[in-house]
């Protein structure tokens, strides 16, 4: 299993440097994980950049995957790894998902890097 954190969606959806790089895993959507707090991130980026319309068509791509809803011990969990990895929420609750599920956390945010179980790309600029 696979958890692709925002910022790899992101990258995926505008065809960026390392779209490459997370292709392979969104293409793949018998094996993707997807954080309801990822739905909210990439939602709003691209209602932001773009527009309502390219905002949906993303997410109706992210739903092709297993959605995990954030519940009470997930919550807690997530809430141990912030304190601990000093994560902002959001990756918390990302990286919760990815490890309650024993899944590779895939990503450009360097907030993961070096953390086991990442795989992990330099986001190019």
């Amino acid at each position: 299993m696979n958890v692709v954190d925002s910022s790899g969606w992101l990258e995926y959806f505008i065809n960026g440097k390392n779209a490459g790089f997370f292709a392979p895993v969104i293409e793949n959507a018998d094996d993707v994980l997807v954080p309801t707090i990822s739905l909210f991130e990439v939602f709003k980026r691209i209602l932001i950049e773009k527009n309502r319309d390219d905002a949906l068509e993303a997410i109706a791509l992210m739903k092709e995957g297993r959605i995990v809803d954030l519940d009470d011990s997930l919550a807690l969990v997530a809430a141990e790894l912030s304190y601990e990895l000093k994560l902002p929420l959001a990756d918390s609750i990302i990286l919760a998902t990815a490890r309650a599920y024993n899944a590779a956390l895939w990503t450009q945010d360097a907030h993961f890097k070096d953390l086991e179980g990442v795989k992990y790309i330099e986001k190019k600029g």
